[in-house]
């Protein structure tokens, strides 16, 4: 990264750096306010400047830095996998002056109690198909990630909001974390990855934890759920 980064795109005053992620059309969409509209509406939404932030997929650190800009909660802790996407997401932290407020790590965050130190994570041609899970014919390589349990980072950051776009990885980890502490949830469902059941077991696990979907803010693939602590 140079010290002066060229500006790609911006959306209401956030600098998005140029990057080999970047294309025309996705600075398009960011310009226009219409990438990951709905996750970054959402969180606007719902977070407050006393919430701490748990983001699970920071990809090009869009959402994240958004609402590190934004929202200005007092902490925002994200993760991502792909280790390729890391430089480039903290040059977009840096540019825009947020280093005090959100981080990020190459870690999966893993919610089952049994774990192991790592996963392999399959980089696809598209940073947005990277996951968990191989897909024939779209598999650039793998690479090991370190894993970190969900229970240690709520001991550590005491997370109040989460904030997960990952792939497919959402359902496992739902049907096994304790969201306890935790008042509001921006999801995106991967139904793709495990098919509508699986994307209904997502909403019934929030629901019965007793979240409360917020219908103008969310649709059917992309929740903003609160509920009262």
């Amino acid at each position: 990264m140079t010290k002066h980064s060229e500006i790609a795109a911006n959306f209401s005053g956030l600098k998005v750096p140029h990057s080999p992620f970047m294309n025309e059309r996705r600075a398009e969409r960011i310009n226009a306010g219409r990438y990951e509209a709905t996750e970054i509406h959402g969180a606007l939404a719902v977070v407050k400047n006393s919430d701490r932030v748990l983001e699970l997929g920071a990809g090009l650190g869009v959402v994240g830095g958004a609402c590190a800009l934004l929202a200005q909660p007092e902490r925002i802790l994200s993760f991502e996998a792909n280790p390729n996407l890391i430089p480039h997401v903290q040059e977009l932290y840096r540019l825009n002056g947020v280093n005090d407020r959100i981080e990020v790590r190459n870690q999966l965050v893993v919610s089952d109690s049994v774990r192991a130190e790592s996963m392999t994570f399959f980089l696809h041609n598209s940073f947005l198909g990277s996951s968990l899970l191989p897909a024939a014919r779209k598999t650039t390589r793998e690479v090991e990630v370190p894993t970190v349990a969900f229970e240690d980072i709520k001991s550590e950051l005491s997370p109040t909001v989460l904030i997960s776009d990952i792939e497919g990885g959402e359902l496992e980890f739902l049907e096994n974390a304790d969201l306890t502490g935790i008042r509001a949830v921006v999801i995106e469902f991967h139904p793709k990855v495990y098919g509508r059941a699986g994307m209904q077991r997502c909403k019934s696990i929030l629901t019965e934890t007793g979240f409360v979907k917020q219908n103008d803010l969310s649709t059917r693939l992309v929740w903003t759920c609160v509920k009262e602590l």
